[in-house]
Formats: C-alpha cells, structure tokens, sequence
C-alpha cells in the first residue's frame, strides 16, 4: 500500500538481462503492467530490473515473457526495496500530474476547464497495489457526471494503477461497512502488509484503519505465549492476527458479525498460517456462549466497545482473572466535564480494594512487573477520568456476573490516533483478578 505524499514503499520489478530489456519494456506497456513512476534499476549481478504494477502480474505474463517475447531471457519477479521515481514523477508531484492529465483530457472533450473543477479534484488518497481510493470529498462537481466512465480510466492512467474507487461515510448498520464505490475495475479486493502480516479484504465491504499500526505493533509485543484470548470484534483480523502471529497466543476466539469481514478473516488465517489456532465466531457477540475461557479480551470497537463489557466478564477466568484492552473514543473539549458512565447509584459502589492508577509500559500490559506510578505526563485528564469511570462500571459488572468480588487495576493508558478535533481513540489496560475468599 501507498499513501500518497512522495514517500513510496517497495515495488514490483521484473528481472532480465540488458539485451532483452527493450522487448520487456514494450510488452509490458502493452499489457498496461510498466510502472512508469519509478526508474529502472540495475542490480548487481548486471541484470536490469523493470518495476510493474505488481498486483496486475500474472504468472502468464511471465510465460509469455520467457517463452514469446524473449525466448531464452532470465525472467524473475523481485522487489525493489528502495525505488528511484522516474525522472516524469520527480518533475511534478502525483497530484500535479493527475491535475496535468485530467484538465488535458476534459478539454480535449470540448468541456471548459475551471478553478472549480480543479479545487474538486483530490489531493490525497491510499493505494492499495493497483488500486485507488479517493476519498469522499473529491469529483463532487455535477460536470464529472457526463465525463463518466472515462474519467476513471483517466485519473487511473494518471496516477499508475488499473482499479479506482471512491470512499463515502461508514454505514450506521452496526457492521460499520464502508460506503465505497468501485468506479474502474471488477473486484475490490486488495492486500496490506503491517508488521509482517498480511490482510486481504475488500475495500467495498470492510473497514482497514491504517491509524491503527501502532495499536497493531504494541499488541504484536504483548506476553501471550499459552494464553486463550477472546477477540470481540476481529473484523478482518486487524487485532487477532497480531496476537496469534507475534505476541503467540495459544488459541483465539474471534467474534464478527460482517460477514464479509468474515470471510476475509479467514483468508488472512490461512495465508498468515494460524487457522488452526482461531475459532471465528459469527454473529452477534453478546449472544456468545462462551463462559470461563479467557485469559485476555480484546474489545476493538470505537466510538464504544461498552456493549461488549457484560460479555467481555463472562468470557474471562473465574479463579484467574485476566486483562480487558477497551477501546474508547473519549472527549478533551476544554472546560468541559467528562460524564461519568452509569448511573450516580452506581458509581458510588467501589470495589473491595482501593483504586489504583497503573501504567506498565515496560511490559506492555503484562501484571508481572505492575507497580504503582503516577500517570505520564502525555496522559491527558479526560483520560484518567474516563478509565477511573470504566474501571468501577467494569468491577461491578465482574460482580454480578461472577456473583463474587473483583480486583480491578488500570495498567497503562495507550493512546492510538486522534479520531476528531478534541476527540481521542485510546486502549485501558485493564487487569481483573477475583478476590481470595476469605475465612
């Protein structure tokens, strides 16, 4: 994937020798596979590496190459870790470019170009190997509509990729599917690597937060060797899959109730070599009849993960305990007070033990280590306030499920991303022991 910005990430290239270069480069214009934002590379050995639009490749392309374009040529497929852009994409950025090509190509269509039309276009968007997707707030002006399709395969032909598709606002169905229209091309589906670990999904039907990866990385760090953790809301693998492939989890229960995240979470299961060590659970996760299992939840559900929470306490051990991660969107909004969840009945009822603000970076949220700190200076009020909140809401919910007093502790406070002005997406670590009985 590649975010627009200058920055690029590895390509695609085909490996030959120098005397077959010319017949590659003309074959792979042809097919639309030349990647033309990035230079030819020679390697070492003396071969020359020609960068393609990798996701377009197909192994018969290979054999064509090797067998009817040049017959007796080297043909391998590697990777370009540091790419040189083509000296056409260092003369102007890719939003210029787009700008060049498509205010060309509309008045090549007897349509008078305008500040109007230009102020409309994008000048960001992710891409996803071949695939581009615009955000909502482009080619908005009623004048793109008569210039469809077309368009599509211009702004595509501009940027260097073969499928476009244009995001619109999540749907408030509960699965958070994402409004997303493909505009050029037959499929959505796409691939993202983070940390090693490869997702596939579509982008018309499921949600990929690339604000995330430091949320994703610090799971990947977390000791869970021969711990039973429950994923509520695994999506397409976003949290399972970094605790299966790196923190080394013994077995994952992860619950989804998109079912096209669904089948995209078991696809990432098995490219990623873990399906025999997760049960996905489809459907509604506060139906689950799982009890008693859990050394660890992952609750990944924003703006709120607290209808997960009655759930979240059931699934836990009942003599050991274990460790919530609750994501929480929580406001900042100067000179105003944070309301506290739940009732003003229930907030008074405190848990046997008194109240503890932890934070445990060093381990990442493992309790052998706790020890009592004041909170970091980066952590905002409105933070604590709200985790000091979930923690009773939590310990009373322990109680009541379990029919027995709990031991809750906040172990650190992990902000992920900003969300909005003044809204911030962060993650309680929170460690639920059961207390000793006493007498």
């Amino acid at each position: 994937m590649e975010r627009e910005g200058g920055k690029n990430a590895a390509v695609v290239a085909v490996v030959t020798e120098p005397r077959f270069t010319q017949r590659y480069r003309e074959y792979l214009e042809k097919q639309k596979l030349l990647d033309r934002q990035h230079r030819v590379a020679k390697m070492p050995d003396g071969t020359v590496a020609l960068p393609v639009l990798g996701e377009a490749l197909r192994e018969q392309h290979l054999r064509e190459l090797r067998n009817c374009v040049a017959p007796g040529s080297t043909c391998i497929v590697t990777q370009l870790l540091h790419p040189v852009p083509s000296k056409k994409a260092q003369s102007c950025s890719p939003a210029q470019r787009l700008c060049l090509e498509v205010s060309r190509w509309v008045e090549g269509r007897g349509v008078t170009w305008s500040a109007e039309l230009e102020a409309d276009l994008p000048r960001s968007w992710q891409r996803h190997g071949n695939l581009l997707l615009l955000s909502e707030d482009c080619f908005q002006a009623k004048q793109w509509e008569n210039l469809e399709p077309e368009l599509w395969e211009t702004v595509a032909s501009a940027l260097g990729v073969r499928r476009v598709a244009k995001r619109g606002r999540v749907s408030p169905d509960g699965t958070r599917t994402p409004a997303v229209t493909l505009l050029l091309g037959d499929h959505g589906w796409v691939e993202h690597v983070d940390n090693g670990i490869r997702y596939k999904f579509d982008v018309t039907q499921c949600m990929f937060s690339f604000g995330n990866i430091t949320e994703k990385l610090r799971v990947a760090s977390l000791p869970c060797a021969r711990e039973v953790l429950v994923d509520l809301y695994a999506g397409i693998g976003y949290f399972t899959l970094p605790f299966l492939v790196h923190a080394g989890a013994a077995f994952v229960h992860a619950c989804e109730w998109n079912p096209h995240a669904v089948v995209a979470l078991r696809t990432n299961l098995e490219i990623n070599g873990v399906a025999d060590r997760c049960q996905i659970h489809f459907g509604d996760n506060r139906k689950l009849k799982l009890s008693n299992i859990a050394d660890r939840v992952n609750l990944g559900l924003i703006p709120s993960s607290e209808e997960g929470w009655p759930i979240a306490c059931q699934v836990l051990k009942q003599d050991a305990g274990g460790i919530l991660h609750i994501h929480q969107n929580v406001e900042s909004f100067p000179g105003k007070n944070l309301q506290p969840l739940g009732s003003s009945e229930m907030e008074k009822e405190h848990w046997p033990y008194p109240q503890q603000i932890i934070t445990n970076q060093g381990t990442n949220g493992a309790t052998g280590d706790s020890r009592r700190k004041t909170l970091p200076a980066a952590t905002k009020p409105e933070w604590q306030r709200w985790a000091e909140s979930a923690e009773t809401r939590i310990a009373t919910l322990l109680r009541q499920v379990h029919g027995k007093p709990w031991k809750t502790q906040i172990l650190h406070i992990q902000p992920v991303k900003s969300y909005a002005p003044h809204v911030d997406h962060i993650v309680l670590d929170l460690e639920c022991r059961p207390c000793p009985l006493v007498g």
